[in-house]
C-alpha cells in the first residue's frame, strides 16, 4: 500500500512537494509512477522512477518543472513541482509496478497498481 501526501492549495508560478510513502515495502523492487487526474478528464501519466537505480523519466507535462527522486531508507518517493500552473490542478496519485523499464515509462496507468487514495493539488490563478 502506498499513501501519498503534500498536496495543497498554491498560486500559480508556486511550489509543492508530494511525497509517496510505502507503507510495508520498500521501493528498491518497483517502479513508481506518480499520476493525476482533473475533474471530467481521464488520468495522466505524470512520470515513473525507478526505485533500485534513481532513474526518472517524465511525461510533456513535467519535462523541466518536475523532478522526482527517492529516498529508500525513509520508504518515500518525492514529486517536487515547480512553476506550477492552474492546469496542473488535480488528484496526484502514485502507484508501483514491476515491469521492465521500458513499459514503466509508457506511463500507462494499466501498467501500474497499488495505487494509493491521491493528494488533491489546487493551483490559483
Amino acid at each position: 500500500q502506498v499513501v501519498e501526501s503534500g498536496g495543497g492549495l498554491v498560486q500559480a508560478g508556486g511550489s509543492l512537494r508530494l511525497s509517496c510513502v510505502a507503507s510495508d515495502f520498500t521501493f528498491e523492487d518497483y517502479n513508481i509512477g506518480w499520476f493525476r487526474q482533473a475533474p471530467g478528464k481521464e488520468i495522466e501519466g505524470v512520470g515513473c522512477i525507478d526505485g533500485k537505480d534513481g532513474d526518472t523519466y517524465y511525461g510533456n507535462s513535467a519535462k523541466g518543472r518536475f523532478t522526482m527522486s527517492i529516498d529508500n531508507a525513509k520508504k518515500k518517493v518525492y514529486l517536487q513541482m515547480n512553476d506550477l500552473k492552474p492546469e496542473d490542478t488535480a488528484v496526484y496519485y502514485c502507484a508501483t509496478n514491476t515491469l521492465p523499464w521500458r513499459l514503466a515509462t509508457t506511463l500507462s496507468p494499466a501498467n501500474f497498481g497499488s495505487r494509493g487514495q491521491g493528494t488533491q493539488v489546487t493551483v490559483s490563478s
